[in-house]
This record gives C-alpha cells, sequence and structure tokens, in this order.
C-alpha cells in the first residue's frame, strides 16, 4: 500500500480558492498511490480563527467539490484533511458552541464521501477554536481493501483514549491530520510514536508548512509503523511524503507481541454494587 502525504504550506498571500486549485493538483499527481492525505484546515490555517466564519463551507462545498474530482481524477483513496463546515441548514454565526465544525473528509478513488469526522477535541482552553467550533460525538473508521483506517484530527493525538476506540472498531492505520505549531513539534513527534506502539498500528501524521496568523507551523509529517519505527518524515516545508506500507504488518506485530490481549481496564463495565 502506497501513501502519500501531502504536507501543504499555508500562507497569507494566497487566497483560499487559489490554495484549493493548487492542492487539487498536487493530489492529481499522487496517481498510482493508494492513499494520499492532507493537512488540517489548510483552506484556511489552523489558527487564522478569524478566518473561520468567512470561509466556512458546507459539507458539500466548493472543497468537497474540488476533492472528490481530484480523488476521481487519481484513482485514490483522499483523506482530505478538515475544513471549518457550516452545516448547510444552519445560518447563526459563528460563535459559541457552534455552528462551526472542524470536519474532516475522506473520499473513495471513485470521488464517493467514505466518511466525514467532526473534530471531537477542539484546541484553545476557552478561546480559538474551543469557542468557535462544535464538538465531535463520534468515532469514524473506513474501510479500504485489505485495512481499516481510523480517523483523528490533531489536538486529538493527546487522547489516547479516542485511538483506542479506532482500534477497538478495527482500525490498522490511523490516520491525522494537523495544524501543529512549531514551539510543540517534540510533542508532535512523542505522541505519533506513542499511539502507534500502544496501539500496534500504523500512525500516519499529516501536519502543514508556513504560517497560520503569524504562529509557525511544525510541518515534519510523519509515518511510524506498528513497532514505533519512523518509516519516514518531512522537513520544515511544503513537501509530499511518500511511503510503502504492508497493512499485514499489524496483525503479525498483535500475535507477536500481543499486549492488547492483555488490556484490563475499558473491557467491561463498572460492577454494580448497589
Amino acid at each position: 500500500m502506497r501513501a502519500s502525504l501531502i504536507q501543504i504550506a499555508v500562507n497569507e498571500d494566497e487566497s483560499v480558492d487559489s490554495r484549493r486549485q493548487r492542492v487539487a493538483g498536487l493530489v492529481r499527481e499522487q496517481a498510482g498511490a493508494d492513499l494520499v492525505v492532507l493537512p488540517e484546515l489548510w483552506t484556511t490555517g489552523a489558527f487564522a480563527y478569524e478566518e473561520f466564519g468567512r470561509e466556512a463551507e458546507p459539507l458539500e462545498g466548493p472543497t468537497y467539490e474540488a476533492m472528490a474530482k481530484a480523488a476521481s481524477d487519481a484513482g485514490v483513496w483522499l483523506h482530505a484533511g478538515s475544513i471549518p463546515e457550516r452545516p448547510a441548514s444552519d445560518s447563526g454565526s459563528a460563535s459559541g458552541d457552534g455552528p462551526l465544525y472542524n470536519t474532516s473528509l475522506v473520499f473513495s478513488p471513485s470521488g464517493e464521501l467514505a466518511a466525514a469526522y467532526r473534530k471531537i477535541h477542539r484546541f484553545g482552553f476557552d478561546k480559538g477554536e474551543a469557542v468557535l467550533m462544535g464538538a465531535g460525538q463520534e468515532l469514524v473508521t473506513v474501510r479500504l481493501p485489505g485495512t481499516t483506517l481510523g480517523v483523528a484530527t490533531c489536538y486529538d493525538l493527546r487522547f489516547p483514549e479516542l485511538f483506542r476506540g479506532l482500534v477497538d472498531a478495527g482500525a490498522e492505520i490511523l490516520v491525522l491530520p494537523a495544524g501543529w505549531p512549531e514551539r510543540r513539534r517534540a510533542h508532535w513527534t512523542l505522541l505519533a510514536q506513542a499511539r502507534a506502539v500502544e496501539n500496534q498500528a500504523f500512525v500516519l501524521a499529516c501536519g502543514t508548512a508556513g504560517t497560520h496568523a503569524g504562529v509557525p507551523q511544525a510541518g515534519h509529517s510523519i509515518v511510524v509503523d506498528p513497532w514505533g519505527e519512523v518509516l519516514a518524515e518531512a522537513g520544515p516545508g511544503e513537501e509530499v511524503l511518500t511511503v510503502d506500507l504492508d497493512p499485514a504488518k499489524v496483525a503479525a506485530t498483535r500475535e507477536q507481541f500481543p499486549a492488547l490481549k492483555d488490556r484490563v481496564l475499558g473491557l467491561r463495565p463498572p460492577h454494580d454494587r448497589a
């Protein structure tokens, strides 16, 4: 299985529409890959909070249309990163707990929408995304030929229970688009490897390059195998990171070192003492 992570540079001198078309072209260039992954909020920038409301779009908006066409043209499974979503039936303001969501889109090689995931853990500590976006409620997996993807986004990486839930739902490849800041890049690498080791799964973490609203981005998209070995890592700038994976390595790892079978907590509901 060949996976290509496109580490997009998000800069203020490029319009959203121009970047959307440019990224669609980059996706088309990955024809021959099995899976292509884009970063979080690459249309606006993950820290460009003032742009969320202005650039929010319905699920089946311009980014959906451009990415569906690009996936179909390239014949690839496409995790199209995430967009600031405003549900089409909701015309409220971009404040409080909604109506915006940080929503990831996954397309099949025919251009059909295979899944949409609304980010569960919102970053910001009572400001920024944490107050401008609503919280998702559902874990999302996507069945591909020969494997299953578990879908998460950026700040989700800090919450291991989410990934345990994805593994329990059958995930073998954990895909995480992000807009991770440079000042916490060490955490990015550490946590990506930790999620791979503890879940005995591949982790494909695709970040952005450039600067979002004055916040330098970490870049350094990374692919980690089920033993925690870094198979490939990008640099700080825009680039395409391509790596060949063997999904069968997940089952082999879990058989050789069956730590997941020894789980105790979380396997059964608490005993009712009443």
